[in-house]
């Protein structure tokens, strides 16, 4: 199943021609030194937005903050397994995220 989740995540990713997926056991997306996508062992994917937007996306996708391995991943907002089935339209979202994060100061 993982390998599966992991295949939609790439095909997510793979949407998006201005980064690359990184990470083998902890898949993840990065730029600026800031990660802002994740996809964690329990097969979910998170994206990183604003506090701001995170609780707009969490109230609008019906969904929840995203936790990883027990932590609270701050910013992040879970993708709800329903709207990965239109996977355009997240990734979407995954080029607002990563324009959020190359506006903000390199680490």
């Amino acid at each position: 199943m993982w390998e599966e989740k992991l295949e939609v995540y790439d095909a997510l990713v793979a949407r998006c021609d201005r980064f690359k997926r990184k990470g083998k056991t902890m898949p993840y997306t990065s730029a600026n030194g800031c990660m802002f996508s994740l996809f964690n062992k329990n097969c979910e994917i998170g994206i990183r937005f604003s506090k701001e937007v995170q609780e707009k996306y969490i109230s609008q996708f019906n969904s929840s903050i995203y936790k990883s391995y027990g932590a609270v991943m701050k910013g992040y907002v879970l993708i709800p397994e329903t709207m990965l089935k239109d996977l355009d339209r997240v990734a979407k979202y995954l080029d607002e995220s990563y324009d959020s994060v190359i506006s903000l100061e390199p680490k």
